[in-house]
Formats: structure tokens, sequence, C-alpha cells
């Protein structure tokens, strides 16, 4: 286990729970958003738990990586969600910000792979 990946693994688990906070605490520059995009409300609690247990999910696979690599692909998943629901909202200016939190995702299950 690199440095590296334990670096980005950690930032990447960082990123997607606070995320996921945001959305529980009502955050503006995460609700705002799902709401322009046309996501219903009902569905922001399973969003915000979804990022959560993924970024939980990261932490864990430091010890269980089966864990770690399940989490990862979820996050990427669910990142490449938003992103299709960002271009389905026309919203084409805010498209870095899932690609931004999916890099992590991306970088550690590339590292996990590889190191």
């Amino acid at each position: 286990m690199s440095i590296a990946f334990i670096v980005v693994t950690v930032l990447g688990a960082a990123m997607a729970a606070f995320s996921g906070i945001s959305i529980f605490r009502g955050a503006a520059f995460v609700v705002e958003p799902l709401a322009a995009y046309g996501v219903p409300r009902s569905w922001w609690p399973w969003l915000a738990s979804a990022k959560v247990a993924g970024g939980v999910g990261m932490l864990v696979g430091l010890v269980v990586p089966v864990i770690g690599i399940a989490a990862a692909i979820g996050l990427v998943l669910y990142f490449g969600g938003a992103v299709i629901t960002v271009l389905r909202a026309r919203s084409y200016g805010h498209v870095a910000f899932p690609l931004i939190y999916m890099a992590p995702a991306v970088a550690s299950l590339a590292l996990a792979f590889t190191g």
C-alpha cells in the first residue's frame, strides 16, 4: 500500500463524505444546484447517504481492500450519474464539479490495481 494510495483514498473519502453531509445540512452550494437540475427533493437523503457511505467505504478499504474497491466503484458510478444529470439539465458550466469529486475515486482505483 503506497503513500499515494493512502493520501488519494483519504482525500476522496473526505470529499465524498463532505459532499453528502452538505446535502444533509442543506448547504446552498449543493442543494440549490440539485433543485435547479430537477432532482426530486425526496431523493436528496438517499443521494447524501450514498456519498457518505462511499466515503466511509473507501476508508474501510484501507483495511479491507475489497470494501474500498466496491466503494470507489460506487462513487465513480454515482458521480458519473451526476455528470449525466448536469448535462441533461444543460448546466454545462457545472460539469466540472462532479468530475472533481469523481477524480480521487478513479485515482484510488487505479492505484489499488497498480500498487
